[in-house]
């Protein structure tokens, strides 16, 4: 374990103890894991009672981690245990946010991502050019999906190396 990790893991604990503090419960240390992939710096798995935090994000950007991505993710598991399943960023967990943690509730980082971005796809419309995730891009390759552009609404098509 990594003195970073280790961090990770005191910054939780102490976000479950301001929790109980603060709102008067005994609620318990959650599972922490370093797992998390992609372009997302962290997830609760709220019937799991876990958070998963992308340690390549962790790395680059350490203190966000420990001062907004921790209670970020804290704060969903305790919303959940008090109110149950409710919208993911909505008022309950925003109220947690600021009045439990005193953290402003953003719902997105806004981390450079480049190191853990995967590889793009070059595709067109009557507009502009778009980049295509791999994802996105195999489903259309296999034929399960089509996407238009959100400004001309045409289909994007695919444009091979060279074209």
């Amino acid at each position: 374990m990594t003195v970073l990790q280790q961090q990770v893991i005191d910054r939780v604990k102490q976000c479950i103890a301001q929790a109980n503090r603060r709102l008067n419960k005994r609620l318990v240390m959650p599972e922490v894991n370093f797992t998390q992939r992609g372009k997302i710096a962290g997830s609760a798995r709220l019937q799991g009672w876990e958070v998963r935090f992308n340690p390549v994000l962790m790395k680059e950007n350490p203190e966000a981690f420990l001062n907004e991505v921790v209670p970020h993710e804290v704060a969903h598991l305790v919303v959940f245990k008090l109110f149950g399943k409710v919208r993911p960023h909505g008022r309950e967990w925003q109220v947690i946010m600021q009045e439990v943690f005193g953290v402003a509730p953003r719902t997105t980082h806004s981390f450079d991502v480049s190191s853990v971005q995967g590889q793009t796809f070059l595709y067109r419309c009557q507009c502009s050019e778009h980049q295509m995730t791999v994802r996105r891009h195999n489903k259309v390759q296999r034929g399960q999906a089509h996407y238009r552009c959100r400004q001309c609404g045409h289909t994007l098509a695919f444009q091979q190396h060279g074209q």
